[in-house]
């Protein structure tokens, strides 16, 4: 297992549901939509780097998720369903300047990533990363 990279993800993880949590109270929906992707994207990849499994770009970190973590059953597969459909959202709210998302969109995305950082947690201590770990911030750089 790589730890650090592990730790490292799940920082960045809790660091963007921030973000889309923030940006949901500033009301800009499309932006919070993206990060909260990015929460689940980043949370997935710590996961897999529990198994030295590193993934790059997005459909790499899909595939992988499911290759070792879901086909082994050591993740259910509705998880892996958060990661496809988190990502049609954030390409929806990136890119498609005509399509407008609601307060509502914006919270049922950050709870969605809520829900996945939740899983992911408890995947990551189970394979022996202590809880006090998760919780700490990470280092100014």
């Amino acid at each position: 297992m790589n730890r650090n990279m592990v730790l490292a993800e799940w920082n960045r993880a809790r660091e963007s549901l921030r973000a889309a949590e923030s940006l949901t109270r500033d009301r800009c929906y499309a932006d919070a939509i993206s990060r909260a992707y990015y929460a689940i994207l980043h949370a997935a990849k710590a996961a897999l780097h529990v198994h030295d499994v590193a993934a790059e770009s997005h459909p790499a970190v899909r595939r992988m998720f499911g290759l070792h973590l879901v086909k082994p059953g050591k993740i259910e597969p509705q998880w892996s369903a958060y990661l496809v459909e988190s990502l049609d959202d954030r390409l929806a709210a990136d890119y498609d300047v005509e399509i407008f998302f609601s307060k509502e969109d914006a919270r049922s995305e950050c709870r969605r990533s809520r829900e996945f950082l939740a899983r992911i947690k408890s995947y990551l201590v189970k394979n022996g990363i202590k809880e006090t770990e998760l919780r700490k911030k990470p280092r100014a750089g």
